[in-house]
């Protein structure tokens, strides 16, 4: 007996795939961060594994708001998809690739003034400090290929080449583990090793991105288009659609950041539990996002083809599927703290004193997860002013006031929750906007198909 799905469902085979790719891709980043830090732990000198953690941390943020140029390529890319418009959709790939290698080179011609103000708000050991500055003076040399297989990551996940973003993913975590071992095991050239094993894993990755370009278009089709890549409306465009995506992002890490500071003014052993518990919201996360990609490239193209039957199904699958996952791992976390945590820290006074904090990763992961869905789905859609005013009504209403509260009163509890209305504040800004969404007569984005400049507006 064949099972028959409803025509607005047979996307489910492509969502699940996608999915499954995204969030393979996204694990393997903090399994390949977990063994840098193994080599860097069984140094003589521990300053060096806290001074990569440090350098990763400013470089993270750094590379953090810088997301939107996969996100942005990924929402357009599938849109042009959805439309078969193949010139569109190199286009998309070369605007914001042009975007990114000019921000890239910036980044790397301004080093020094951002080394300087990022490490001089920062108060810690100068052996710290020294470790931490030789690694951003390695890493910061690969920007430019940071945010270029950022593009070309996007612009594969929206033409759903799933085996191409898996293998790019592989290939940058591979080398990243094998060129720490070499660098920092075998030369013990410690955080430098660090720092340079990162910049070269993302050159060879953009190499090998590049080399699966040319396998896919003629230099051709890119001379055919080239002309049109500087259309002035187009790029304004995109370049709006990027900067709204921007803030989000931006806001988004001000509030961990803040986050994290008031952690630490309330004393190391709730900075410690603290962290504990962001690491299993991080972990979250990562699935999250990796479901959240595969949304964004199945709502640009059914936007695209203007199959808007299939937005509403698409939602609910994915919001679902997310949550249910979300508070599973919320659930058992709560149920067996003792052995969850014995897994991150074997102090045990921490995890002993974390059980009364533990309950807040119920709210927190749960928004989590449908927030990340509802960030993918509005990306996708290239609606990226919602996605800007969602991030802003959820900081500045939901996080910020409650933030204050928690400083005010010394509050962990308080801060925690102030960390779940950001979130919770978030998702129900988004969920205002939906039911427009699912109009055939709104929404219609396109870079160059002379719509998305209203759209963006």
């Amino acid at each position: 007996m064949t099972l028959t799905l409803p025509n607005q469902y047979d996307f489910l085979g492509r969502f699940f795939r996608l999915a499954l790719v995204n969030v393979l891709s996204n694990i393997m980043v903090p399994l390949a961060s977990t063994l840098s830090v193994m080599f860097l732990g069984h140094l003589e000198d521990i300053h060096h594994l806290a001074g990569v953690a440090l350098a990763g941390t400013l470089l993270g943020c750094l590379y953090g708001v810088f997301l939107f140029l996969r996100m942005g390529t990924t929402g357009l890319t599938a849109i042009a998809v959805g439309r078969d418009d193949r010139e569109e959709v190199l286009l998309v790939g070369l605007r914001n690739g042009l975007i990114a290698l000019v921000l890239g080179v910036a980044i790397v011609l301004l080093q020094y003034p951002l080394q300087v103000l990022g490490f001089s708000l920062l108060d810690t050991a100068y052996e710290i400090k020294a470790s931490a500055i030789a690694c951003f003076n390695a890493q910061i040399w690969g920007t430019p290929a940071v945010l270029l297989n950022f593009v070309l990551l996007g612009w594969f996940l929206g033409r759903e080449h799933n085996g191409k973003v898996l293998l790019l993913s592989f290939i940058s975590n591979v080398a990243n583990i094998a060129l720490d071992y070499i660098l920092i095991v075998r030369w013990d050239w410690a955080s430098t090793g660090a720092g340079l094993s990162q910049s070269v894993s993302q050159y060879l990755t953009f190499l090998g991105g590049l080399i699966f370009l040319c396998l896919d278009i003629k230099w051709q089709e890119v001379r055919a288009v080239g002309g049109k890549i500087w259309d002035t409306s187009a790029i304004k465009a995109t370049i709006t659609l990027n900067g709204n995506l921007f803030v989000a992002h931006f806001v988004l890490i001000v509030a961990f950041l803040i986050f994290n500071y008031q952690s630490a003014a309330l004393g190391t052993t709730i900075y410690a539990q603290n962290a504990l518990l962001l690491q299993i919201v991080f972990l979250c996360n990562y699935g999250f996002e990796g479901v959240g990609f595969g949304v964004e490239t199945l709502s640009g193209n059914f936007k695209g083809k203007g199959a808007n039957e299939q937005l509403g199904p698409l939602l609910g699958i994915a919001t679902s599927t997310s949550l249910l996952v979300g508070l599973t791992i919320a659930e058992l976390c709560i149920l067996f703290p003792m052995t969850v945590f014995g897994l991150l820290t074997n102090h045990t006074e921490l995890i002993e004193h974390i059980n009364s904090y533990v309950p807040w990763l119920f709210p927190v992961i749960g928004s989590e997860s449908i927030y990340c869905i509802l960030i993918g789905y509005f990306s996708g859609l290239a609606q990226g002013h919602t996605v800007r005013n969602g991030a802003l009504i959820g900081t500045f209403f939901g996080f910020a006031p409650v933030a204050i509260a928690a400083y005010w009163f010394h509050s962990n509890h308080i801060l925690w929750l102030a960390l779940s209305l950001w979130s919770v504040t978030a998702v129900v800004a988004f969920g205002v906007q939906l039911p427009r969404t699912f109009r055939s007569d709104v929404g219609d984005s396109s870079v160059s198909l002379k719509a998305l400049e209203e759209s963006l507006k």
